[in-house]
């Protein structure tokens, strides 16, 4: 090697892939995919999610969490908020004024949600309409089998859950389109008209009650066969909440099953990866926080979001418990902000900037800033706090890539780590990076997806 190689060897900076020249990183990736596929196909919705979290929680450990008690060092606890976003913490050996360690996913997708008064019949057809939930590109959603998910409130009092579409023998729903010898007039609609909001309405049956003095004799079959089933009526819709998404399972994509494709990715890839780290970690230094939550991707809002304040009352009741002064801890914390990135797509090269792009297979992706244009909703990182965790990551040889979310001025994103800076807690953004973001088919890398499990584990175990 000549002297100018060696230089350029260490001195220039050419992120590679991960798995590559790596076998047994590749196994390691592999095996751990296995666990998330499950995860992906029985957590569908936000509540879904938070029953899969209590349930493996409760079996590793935890304990329901009591505003009331004061916690030990290596102590394992857990809260559901509002049945759908997830707190779970082990208690470190240091003081709680010495700060937290905290990852934080949301466990919230893109999909279509039922209207209040979602149930008509038209054309000898029983009908559902839809409401769409974040980002969605709608004419992705049609003519692919959908799955209904979700709870209904009742007249009595009682809940009772609906997921219909996932098990053999299920039956599954779909919206329809036009074939192409009629579809001329829809052609000439810009792509994201293509199919309108209020065209995304969910095909459920098309039988009829035998009774001519019925007037909507379809929507009367469909009720019926609803109400034997789940004892509500068409007026409990009105106090439901339930969600249509992809009925298809979680699978390997590519003949060397490196990846997996699936719906739910953005973000429950890195929601369970930081539950996976969290159960893991033993006997932390600093206590260590796992959250997912709901809301993100309609901005954080509402009482299950990250605007709200649960998050950071449940820090500040476990500080009550030591009688540690909450600012010290918040400012002695650090978050990793868990959020997907969008992953180079050669398809879509004039959308990404390539040598700030994050690519699948080169391990976890770092955004030292998020927001659109000129760095608009993002919360920046500092060099230092964006130092430490690199370091801490080159030490424990995990694989990591820097970059944005495309061109500049073409678009953006955030994630929730502005409304953990508010709280005077440093943050970094970091995740899994995802091609066909949104989409009811998202792709990721096992190597990617187990680069951000390593590096949570990493830093609950070490503190950073």
């Amino acid at each position: 090697m000549s002297e100018l190689e060696s230089k350029a060897k260490e001195l220039l900076y050419e992120p590679a892939y991960a798995g590559d020249k790596d076998a047994a990183v590749r196994q390691a990736a592999a095996e751990f995919g296995e666990g998330y596929k499950n995860f992906l196909n029985e957590g569908k919705t936000e509540r879904e999610v938070a029953e899969y979290s209590a349930r493996v929680l409760e079996e590793a450990g935890y304990r329901k969490f009591d505003d009331r008690k004061a916690y030990a060092a290596g102590d394992k606890i857990y809260l559901i908020h509002e049945g759908k976003a997830v707190l779970c913490a082990t208690i470190g050996s240091r003081p709680m004024e010495d700060g937290f360690r905290l990852v934080i996913a949301h466990s919230d997708c893109p999909r279509l949600d039922l209207r209040p008064n979602p149930l008509y019949e038209a054309g000898h057809f029983s009908y559902l309409k839809t409401h769409y939930y974040g980002g969605v590109r709608k004419y992705q959603w049609v003519t692919m089998p959908l799955a209904i998910h979700g709870v209904f409130y009742r007249a009595d009092g009682t809940t009772v859950a609906v997921r219909v579409g996932e098990d053999a023998g299920d039956p599954v729903f779909c919206i329809t389109d036009l074939l192409p010898h009629l579809g001329q007039e829809q052609n000439e609609r810009p792509l994201k008209d293509g199919i309108k909001g209020e065209e995304l309405n969910v095909l459920i049956g098309s039988e009829a009650v035998d009774d001519e003095k019925i007037k909507e004799k379809v929507k009367l079959n469909t009720m019926l066969l609803l109400n034997e089933k789940y004892g509500i009526t068409e007026k409990d819709f009105v106090r439901a909440e339930i969600e249509v998404v992809p009925a298809f399972k979680a699978q390997d994509v590519g003949f060397d099953r490196s990846m997996v494709g699936g719906y739910g990715h953005d973000d429950r890839v890195d929601g369970y990866a930081g539950l996976r780290a969290e159960i893991e970690t033993k006997n932390p230094a600093y206590t260590t926080v796992c959250v997912l939550a709901d809301k993100e991707e309609i901005g954080s809002e509402g009482v299950t979001g990250m605007n709200s304040a649960y998050t950071f009352d449940f820090l500040r009741q476990l500080c009550a418990g030591q009688k540690a002064d909450v600012i010290r801890a918040f400012h002695n914390s650090f978050c990793l902000s868990a959020d997907v990135t969008a992953a180079y797509d050669p398809t879509w090269a004039s959308a990404f900037e390539p040598k700030n792009g994050t690519y699948a297979g080169r391990g976890v992706a770092i955004f030292k800033y998020t927001g659109s244009r000129g760095k608009s909703g993002a919360s920046d990182a500092s060099a230092e706090q964006v130092g430490r965790l690199t370091c801490m990551m080159d030490k424990a040889d995990i694989a990591w890539q820097v970059g944005e979310m495309g061109r500049i001025d073409l678009g953006g994103g955030g994630t929730v780590a502005k409304y953990v800076a508010q709280q005077g807690i440093p943050v970094v953004d970091i995740g899994v990076p995802v091609i066909s973001m949104h989409s009811p088919f998202e792709v990721i890398h096992k190597i990617d997806l187990y680069m951000a499990y390593r590096t949570f584990c990493t830093f609950f175990s070490e503190g950073l």
